[in-house]
C-alpha cells in the first residue's frame, strides 16, 4: 500500500476558534496578517499542529496577495506595505513553519490559494472572479507575479519541501498556475500538488467543469514543463469523497492508459473538518443549510480513514498525503493520525 503522511489542518479557523482572531475586510490577507499582526500567535496556532506531530506543515500563506499586503495598514504601516517589503513577510511565514515543526522533524509545504481566496469576499467557493481576471492569461501573469516574491526568499528551494496549489475552483486556473510555476527557476524544480473543490451536491468545481477536465488541465505535460507530484482534493465535505475519488481513479487510470499521464500521482486529501456547516462568504460565518445530511454518527476521522483506505485498495497512488482544511482542528488531526498510522 502506498505510504501515508500526514498534513495539518484547518489554520484559519484555528486561530478563530481557539486564538480568538478575528479576520475580516479590515484584515485582506485574512490569516497571512498575522504575519504582519501577531507572529507569535501564529507560531502557537501551528506549533499545535507540529506537535501532533505532522509530517507536512502548510505555511501561513494561502491568502498572501499583492494586493492584499498594499490594503494591509497599521500604526507601523499606515499607507499599507510595499510590495517590495513583501518578500520578508514571507520569509517569516516559512521561519515561523520551520520552527513550529522542527521538534518532530517535519517538512514544510508552502501554500498558494488560487487568485479567489484573496478577494472580499472570498470566491474560491464560486469561482466567480472579477473581469479583470477572468482569463487564463491574466490568472497566469497574477500567480507569475506572486510567485516572484516567493522567489526572493533566501533558500526558498531548500527550506520549502513541496509547494500546495489549494483549493482551485477552475480549469483555467490550474494551467494558469502550472504556466506560472514553469516561470520562476526558484521553484520550479520542487514538487508540487493541486487540489481542488467540490462544494455542491455533484462531483463538480464550482464552476461546474467535471473532475476529469481538472485532472486533464493538472496531469497533460503537453500544457505545461511543471506536472505536480500529486493531486487532490480539499475544502469539501468529507462525505463526498468516497464517490469523487472513484471518479479520480477511474480519469487518472484512463490518462496514464493514453499517454496523457506518464504515471500515478501522489493523492493529496484534506477535507473540511465540519459536520454540515458551509461557509458564508456573504455573512463570514460557518452555517449549516437546512438540507444538510446527517453525518455526525461517524466521526470525521473515521469518515476519512475510510476513504483513504477504499482508494488505497482500488488505486496505485505511489503516496497518500491525508490532513483537513476548514474546521479541522489539531485535535481532529491527531484522532486522524491514531486512526491511520
Amino acid at each position: 500500500m502506498a505510504p501515508i503522511l500526514i498534513l495539518d489542518g484547518g489554520l484559519g479557523t484555528s486561530l478563530e476558534q481557539k486564538y480568538k482572531t478575528t479576520f475580516g475586510s479590515s484584515t485582506p490577507l485574512w490569516s497571512s496578517d498575522l504575519l504582519v499582526s501577531d507572529p507569535e500567535t501564529l507560531l502557537h496556532c501551528q506549533s499545535d499542529f507540529g506537535r501532533v506531530p505532522v509530517h507536512l506543515l502548510l505555511t501561513a500563506t494561502y491568502q498572501v496577495s499583492i494586493k492584499g499586503f498594499n490594503d494591509t495598514k497599521s500604526d507601523a504601516f499606515p499607507a499599507g506595505i510595499l510590495t517590495s517589503d513583501i518578500p520578508r513577510f514571507l520569509e517569516k511565514a516559512i521561519a515561523i513553519a520551520e520552527s513550529a515543526t522542527r521538534q518532530h522533524h517535519g517538512s514544510v509545504a508552502l501554500s498558494l490559494g488560487p487568485y479567489g481566496a484573496c478577494m472580499i469576499p472570498s470566491q474560491e467557493y464560486s469561482g466567480m472572479y472579477d473581469g479583470e481576471h477572468g482569463s487564463q492569461s491574466a490568472l497566469y501573469q497574477w500567480h507569475r507575479e506572486r510567485l516572484a516574491l516567493f522567489a526572493k526568499v533566501p533558500s526558498i528551494s531548500s527550506r520549502v519541501a513541496y509547494i500546495a496549489m489549494e483549493t482551485i475552483p477552475r480549469v483555467d486556473e490550474i494551467a494558469a498556475m502550472r504556466r506560472a510555476l514553469d516561470s520562476v527557476p526558484e521553484l520550479s524544480g520542487l514538487p508540487f500538488w493541486m487540489s481542488c473543490l467540490y462544494p455542491g451536491h455533484g462531483e463538480a468545481l464550482p464552476t461546474g467543469e467535471t473532475v476529469e477536465e481538472a485532472l486533464r488541465a493538472m496531469l497533460d505535460s503537453s500544457l505545461a514543463r511543471s506536472v505536480p507530484w500529486g493531486v487532490g482534493i480539499n475544502c469539501t465535505k468529507v462525505w463526498r469523497l468516497p464517490s469523487t475519488l472513484k471518479r479520480y481513479e477511474t480519469a487518472v487510470r484512463d490518462m496514464v492508459r493514453r499517454g496523457l499521464a506518464k504515471e500515478w500521482p501522489a493523492l493529496v486529501l484534506y477535507p473540511d473538518g465540519t459536520n454540515g456547516e458551509v461557509y458564508n462568504t456573504a455573512t463570514q460565518k460557518w452555517e449549516v443549510p437546512g438540507d444538510t445530511e446527517d453525518v455526525k454518527r461517524v466521526p470525521w476521522e473515521e469518515q476519512l480513514a475510510g476513504a483513504v483506505r477504499g482508494t488505497e485498495s482500488r488505486g496505485q497512488w505511489k503516496q497518500i498525503v491525508v490532513g483537513g482544511c476548514c474546521m479541522a482542528s489539531s485535535e481532529d488531526i491527531s484522532r486522524l493520525r491514531k486512526v491511520l498510522l
